[in-house]
């Protein structure tokens, strides 16, 4: 497969993913402001911090490894995938490991809420643990699947799970309130069944189908996804074990970067459950774009990079026009990603108080809140930059230079949770938000100091992409000062005629913002265009 026509399924893939994730934030926009009003602010806490927490670590140091170095370079043919297959089962009994040691700690170690206020939270432990194992079953099916660019059987099983959960959700919340964290659990079940259940089902028709033969898939029957050997030929390959050991070492302090603020709050008890529960929300609020835009940019252009560069090697000693399609997507991406994210600084400022008071009136827009709100539309800028120069590292990486940025991460996990804790004591919830900022500005700096010297050599310069234009900075200083503006003469307590005037004013500031992008960055819109709206591209073409 070529490297255009890998990065035009790379780009099919992430535009699919953006739009589910969108579908996916949504969703749980509408059901947390939906269980705000049912349950109490201790039991979102509860679930959303200290559950959820269980559950992502269990999935997380399971399969997060497996998946990067089985999706290293796996176009179907470079690597043999019953060795795969055979690999990426070994995630179900790791699964079944963490599960016991986490469910464990959970139960015994940690401090367990009042019964009188959050009952049930034994059993909800237990039954968060057996979705993460439950949902594991399908990790075989989810790499077979993005190797080979099925987008829409990603959509469509996330999707359809995500809905069955968010009706679990609302009819139990409205029946059976008293159930209490039995609900919760219920409705994580039955997404991680119906997720597996797709999967499956979809595989069963697939393999024996004309279409799997026509496209030559490395499979042919059900049997083929169950884990055996052949004769002559090892259980695993040991090259890409080696790497998954790497990776792994690598996964699990990555989990503490990413999850360091709830480790924090879950293991040290510096915030209340009430009080985690509305850091949370807040929390997702800020996140949602990040979440929904990128995360699945990371995750697909991850393919891409692991697809067309040889990992280990030099930019001189690979084929320069594959070199080339990677240093521009490159470019691009950064462009895209830091445009998004200063649009949500500048703007993020002067309507985070206006969107909590709408999402969850006076629980969420009193107090510290809206501070929270825009320390974190300040972080969702080093969280697009971010993603994009580690998505092109890990992918460049060799498994040498993967095992010494083990090294690196260790340092900055223990920096992280070093400053969560002290910021918190210091400044509440924002803390959390600070200790991140600082340790994601030290990962851009490494990774940029990596691309810088992997292109070193070469005409290519993709870090330009961190570079907008003066005009655009221009205008974004503008609007910023003309929403703070607004906000303090419009918003937020004199009605919502003057609310609507200061929506207006934030409209108009960001369509000259857009249109200034247009005439400017025309790289960036063509690349927009012509890759990540693809079916729009072809209409216009």
């Amino acid at each position: 497969m070529s490297s255009q026509d890998v990065l035009k399924n790379a780009s099919t893939l992430a535009s699919y993913n953006v739009l589910l994730q969108v579908m996916f934030r949504v969703l749980t926009f509408l059901l947390n402001a939906f269980t705000l009003r049912f349950v109490s602010k201790e039991l979102i806490g509860v679930v959303n911090v200290r559950l959820t927490l269980l559950y992502s670590t269990l999935v997380f140091l399971s399969r997060e490894a497996f998946r990067k170095a089985c999706l290293s370079g796996s176009d179907g043919g470079k690597h043999n995938w019953r060795q795969l297959i055979n690999l990426l089962w070994l995630t179900l009994p790791l699964g079944v490991l963490w599960g016991a040691l986490l469910a464990a700690v959970w139960l015994w170690l940690l401090e367990v809420p009042d019964p009188q206020v959050i009952p049930f939270y034994g059993p909800a432990v237990v039954l968060f643990a057996l979705a993460g194992m439950q949902e594991l079953l399908a990790e075989p099916l989810w790499v077979l699947a993005q190797a080979h660019m099925f987008v829409r059987l990603k959509v469509v099983a996330e999707s359809l799970a995500m809905l069955a959960k968010c009706s679990m959700t609302v009819v139990l919340v409205v029946s059976a309130r008293e159930w209490g964290l039995y609900i919760f659990s219920a409705a994580h079940l039955v997404y991680t069944g119906v997720l597996v259940l797709c999967y499956v089902v979809y595989f069963i028709r697939f393999l024996p189908s004309k279409e799997a033969t026509k496209s030559n898939f490395p499979l042919r029957n059900i049997r083929d996804l169950m884990p055996h050997t052949a004769n002559g030929e090892p259980l695993v390959d040991w090259t890409v074990a080696r790497l998954t050991w790497s990776f792994f070492k690598q996964s699990f302090l990555k989990q503490i970067l990413t999850e360091g603020e709830r480790y924090v709050m879950t293991f040290l008890n510096v915030l209340s459950f009430g009080d985690q529960g509305v850091y949370d929300i807040i929390n997702n609020l800020g996140s949602m774009v990040a979440r929904f835009v990128f995360l699945p940019i990371e995750e697909s252009f991850y393919i891409f990079f692991a697809k067309v560069l040889e990992r280990g090697r030099d930019v001189k000693s690979q084929k320069q026009e594959d070199v080339g399609v990677a240093a521009d997507v490159l470019q691009c991406l950064l462009k895209l990603v830091l445009v998004i994210g200063l649009i949500i600084a500048v703007f993020g400022y002067a309507y985070s108080g206006l969107a909590l008071d709408i999402y969850g009136g006076s629980l969420l827009s009193s107090g510290a809140g809206p501070s929270l709100l825009r320390c974190y539309s300040c972080y969702v800028l080093l969280l697009a930059v971010n993603g994009v120069t580690e998505c092109f590292v890990f992918a460049a990486m060799s498994q040498e230079e993967v095992d010494k940025y083990n090294l690196v991460m260790l340092a900055l996990s223990v920096s992280f949770l070093f400053l969560s804790y002290v910021l918190t004591w210091w400044a509440g919830g924002a803390g959390f938000i600070l200790a991140n900022c600082l340790n994601m500005a030290l990962r851009i700096t490494h990774s940029v100091l990596y691309i810088r010297r992997y292109f070193l050599s070469s005409p290519w310069k993709p870090l330009r992409g961190l570079l907008p234009s003066p005009p655009l900075c221009l205008m974004l200083a503008v609007s910023a000062a003309v929403t703070a503006v607004s906000e303090a003469a419009f918003c937020c307590d004199s009605g919502w005629l003057l609310r609507l005037v200061h929506v207006g004013v934030g409209a108009a500031c960001l369509l000259f913002v857009l249109g200034t992008v247009l005439l400017t960055e025309t790289q960036l819109v063509m690349f927009v265009r012509m890759q990540l709206l693809p079916q729009y591209g072809k209409k216009h073409a």
